[in-house]
């Protein structure tokens, strides 16, 4: 079959690769970090009077994120959802509850490691990314048509929505996990995470992105949706750099083997529990093959970029709680690969 001019695309292909492009952003923050440190930092607009407006790059990059990605929301297909919500609630309940199923005992086998504070920064990075909501590049893999493409969206818009009630109920229910510093970091993080982040961070431009979608005329909704894409796409990879500059290039300055060994042995080990407890889930309610993909992806998929930022601003002194957010967030899109081709296998054996 001759590849469609949509198929040979370069937006298409930088999506069909996007683990090869989170690769090549986290080499640029590595040999390049200097423009990605810049960008991490404020930058004050006004002349210091009655005006004046701080600017944070990758509070800015987070929303255009998710306008793009409330933007792009078929809301017509989530009426489907109400006369099956079975699969929407599953989803919602496991993806809320994976945390506080899997973590404790993470937490518990780093305890008997001989860091002097019991791995608690791992413990702490791995909190803070699974308490975020579905990542909305679940949707992303469903769209290619092995999953369910209404319930994942359904799933990131449910978890959004509850999003400033349950990330900081998570965040606190799993701070006496930790040790030291860690602890009381985390228990300021859950503060701020509720309003000044989720709400207004996290939920309120995906709202701004579905009422768009729901108000704008016929052509210029098409003209934005057009845009929409690739300004998603290119924004979270940009917010993939800045966050990895702020801890690749001082980490390869000074490397650390056992510290990167350990982000990415926790990191693969909590997204490897979190995908297989949904796929387990999925098989227990004997959920159709896109159903269960669906279920499973919302399971293991969290918005790391969301949790990156929420890290920089409650934590700027622990940058290497970073590491492990970074290399979760380069796993759970191998894993969601993984999770499409065992479906399309399934289709192809039927």
């Amino acid at each position: 079959m001759t590849p469609t001019p949509a198929a040979r695309s370069p937006l298409s292909l930088l999506r069909s690769h996007l683990g090869w492009a989170v690769g090549a952003a986290y080499l640029a923050a590595a040999t390049v970090s200097a423009p990605g440190l810049w960008l991490r930092r404020p930058h004050t607009i006004g002349d210091g009077g009655v005006i004046e407006v701080a600017l944070r790059t990758p509070h800015l990059l987070l929303s255009l994120v998710l306008f793009t990605a409330g933007l792009q929301v078929p809301v017509h297909q989530l009426r489907a959802l109400l006369v099956r919500p079975v699969p929407l609630l599953t989803g919602l309940i496991l993806h809320l509850a994976a945390p506080l199923l899997i973590i404790p005992g993470v937490a518990f086998a780093l305890h008997r490691t001989p860091d002097s504070d019991g791995g608690s920064g791992l413990v702490a990075a791995m909190i803070l990314i699974a308490a975020m909501p579905v990542a909305a590049g679940a949707t992303v893999w469903t769209s290619r048509g092995e999953g369910d493409q209404p319930t994942t969206v359904g799933l990131v818009l449910a978890s959004t929505i509850v999003g400033p009630l349950t990330i900081p109920v998570t965040m606190t229910a799993l701070c006496p996990l930790l040790r030291g510093g860690y602890a009381e970091a985390l228990t300021h993080a859950a503060r701020i995470a509720g309003h000044d982040f989720a709400l207004t961070g996290v939920l309120l431009p995906c709202a701004a992105g579905i009422l768009s979608r729901l108000v704008l005329p016929g052509r210029p909704l098409r003209l934005v949706l057009g845009l929409a894409p690739p300004a998603s796409l290119f924004g979270s990879l940009l917010l993939t750099y800045i966050n990895a500059s702020g801890v690749l290039g001082p980490f390869l300055a000074r490397p650390e083997p056992v510290l990167m060994t350990a982000a990415l042995a926790v990191a693969a080990l909590v997204c490897g529990l979190s995908f297989g407890l949904g796929r387990i889930t999925a098989r227990m309610l004997r959920l159709d093959t896109p159903t269960g993909a669906s279920v499973t992806l919302a399971c293991g998929m969290n918005n790391s970029s969301a949790s990156a930022v929420l890290i920089t601003t409650a934590l700027p002194d622990r940058p290497h709680v970073l590491l492990p957010v970074l290399a979760y967030s380069l796993l759970q899109k191998v894993a969601a690969g993984r999770v499409v081709r065992a479906g399309a296998g399934k289709r192809a054996r039927a």
